[in-house]
């Protein structure tokens, strides 16, 4: 059974293990990442037992815009309704927020539509990216 929290109490190395197995550039930053995620205004993980197995944060103004940089859940455990899982608990803290942006691309468009996001109008994702994922 696959255990939703809301905590801050997540081992360095558990985030920098589920970050490089989906081979997420942020490893490449651990620092970073690791307080970035720490310091985000929402964090909600996903545990089978003490392995962490998902993961995702909100930056938020806490009142009208919330915006989604990071969700992601071990390869080997994709497809069971984590990430719908994670995403159901963001939607707790952020209902009737003005505005719930994101950026998808890839598989992560079809899930993220699936879950009520659409896309808006004629803006274009803009951004100065350092990753290469993308």
């Amino acid at each position: 059974m696959i255990d939703i929290k809301s905590t801050r109490e997540i081992p360095s190395k558990a985030i920098l293990d589920l970050y490089r197995v989906n081979q997420w550039s942020a490893a490449e930053k651990p620092e970073a990442l690791v307080q970035g995620l720490l310091n985000s205004h929402t964090l909600i993980s996903a545990w089978d037992k003490k392995q962490l197995v998902g993961l995702g944060n909100a930056i938020s103004d806490g009142h009208l815009v919330v915006y989604y940089p990071h969700l992601l859940v071990h390869p080997a455990y994709q497809g069971r309704g984590i990430g719908p899982q994670i995403m159901d608990r963001m939607q707790v803290v952020y209902e009737g927020f003005h505005m719930q942006m994101l950026v998808a691309d890839g598989r992560a468009i079809g899930f993220y539509r699936r879950m009520g996001f659409m896309p808006a109008g004629d803006t274009q994702p803009m951004w100065i990216y350092q990753g290469k994922e993308h």
